[in-house]
């Protein structure tokens, strides 16, 4: 459970509008939930990460709202969406800039590719092309940040201690692509800040982007939150759920006490069996009192045990 001597817990969920919300976002968003308000005063916020425009399904976000509400997952204060916040993420981007950690980048995918020393964690390793040289002035580019020869260390509350060096890992990383959309990490980073979020609970994928944002943290002289990273919903393909395995959302599927219940078997809780047919608030409120990190495996689990113990 949340140490009650400690300041109220903020948490958030911010889903991406690109599609219904599937099991595993749904996972994340309970999760947070829970957490967040077992904390006297706890917050739980709801950002839409929409940056990426072009990927965004018109009526998704309205639809995420509701199926949350069917949920009982009720968000504290309003709503985020970062497409509207442009000028805050250039305002600190301008400022990383003045500071000398960020430098234009004009390398193409194939060129990075084919220089890259070897493949990190999410790709090839940018080499540092046009950290030692300007780039071409007829190609667009985007913007990189510097990264350090150095541990970033960190202990996630369900998955243990994590340690990545950024420069041998990962590389210097991209904050504005060459279109002009702002990066996943850049984003997060302002945003969680700029709301006081001190708590985030996601998605074990997300597991090795976090020291990228403890970086970038680290050179904006801003407090690093608690980490907690749940573990994945998989696939009969072996893969993690997505929204290409869910073409409906199981909002849409199942009765929301039944789902709740689900939800809560995948996170090592067992509600009583009254409880499926009752409220959705009474099943929500069980899962406050109950819910604790320590019960949570710690390794991905497949989804169709968790259907198939429910239908018995």
């Amino acid at each position: 459970m949340i140490n009650t001597c400690s300041p109220a817990v903020v948490g958030r969920f911010a889903p991406s509008p690109t599609g219904p919300l599937h099991f595993g976002s749904i996972i994340a968003a309970v999760a947070s939930y829970l957490s967040a308000k077992q904390s006297p005063h706890g917050r739980w916020l709801v950002r839409m990460d929409d940056l990426d425009q072009p990927r965004t399904v018109p009526g998704a976000s309205d639809t995420i709202l509701s199926h949350l509400q069917r949920l009982g997952l009720h968000h504290d204060g309003p709503v985020i969406y970062q497409s509207q916040r442009h000028e805050r993420y250039q305002e600190i981007l301008t400022w990383l800039t003045e500071q000398g950690w960020t430098y234009p980048c004009g390398c193409s995918r194939k060129e990075i590719l084919a220089s890259a020393p070897h493949q990190g964690e999410e790709g090839p390793i940018y080499p540092g092309t046009c950290l030692h040289s300007q780039p071409p002035s007829d190609r667009p580019t985007s913007c990189r940040v510097q990264t350090c020869n150095e541990l970033i260390r960190f202990t996630d509350l369900l998955q243990g201690e994590f340690t990545q060096n950024l420069r041998q890992d990962v590389g210097d990383f991209v904050l504005q692509r060459n279109d002009g959309i702002f990066a996943y990490q850049l984003a997060t980073v302002i945003d969680d800040h700029d709301s006081g979020v001190n708590l985030v609970v996601r998605g074990r994928d997300l597991l090795t982007s976090t020291p990228r944002q403890i970086y970038l943290l680290q050179r904006l002289g801003w407090t690093v939150p608690r980490y907690a990273h749940i573990p994945l919903a998989m696939a009969q393909d072996g893969h993690k759920i997505s929204k290409r395995h869910q073409q409906h959302s199981p909002c849409d599927i199942y009765p929301p006490q039944q789902l709740l219940s689900i939800v809560l078997s995948f996170l090592g809780l067992s509600p009583p069996q009254a409880l499926v047919s009752a409220s959705v608030e009474a099943l929500v409120a069980w899962g406050i009192d109950h819910f604790a990190f320590c019960r949570i495996p710690t390794s991905n689990r497949s989804l169709e045990e968790f259907f198939q113990l429910s239908s018995r």
